[in-house]
């Protein structure tokens, strides 16, 4: 067998391996996104479970405080709570959301910019020798 068969059947050889491979990793990907959309299904449906629970949790504040206060009273006073927490929450979320800006991923975007610079330096160099 001569060498440029040899050559011929090894990228035969590595292009079917290649294929293989891809079709594996797709079917695998494929596996695994079925069950992470059953488990954010379920956490979907805990998630709104949980603020049915809330707002009964809520409701029972409100019952609680109208044993001792008018019930317009007692549900101000649950209201004026709830919007202070979800204000709060919002002032946190803002900041942090801040932190993170620009979505840009800064280091990466350098690393290939130093390795753009490494590459046209030796190019220039090779070619001045």
């Amino acid at each position: 067998m001569s060498t440029s068969e040899l050559v011929t059947r090894a990228a035969e050889q590595v292009r079917t391996l290649m294929r293989d491979e891809l079709a594996l990793a797709r079917a695998e990907m494929v596996a695994k996104g079925r069950r992470a959309g059953a488990g954010g299904g379920l956490f979907g449906g805990a998630a709104v479970l949980s603020l049915y629970g809330l707002g009964l949790l809520l409701a029972l504040a409100v019952v609680l405080l109208d044993l001792v206060w008018p019930l317009w009273l007692a549900v101000l006073v649950v209201l004026v709570l709830v919007f202070a927490v979800a204000a709060v929450l919002a002032l946190l979320g803002r900041r942090r959301l801040r932190a993170a800006t620009p979505l840009v991923p800064q280091e990466a975007v350098s690393g290939v910019a130093a390795d753009v610079d490494a590459v046209k330096t030796a190019v220039r160099e090779g070619r001045s020798s």
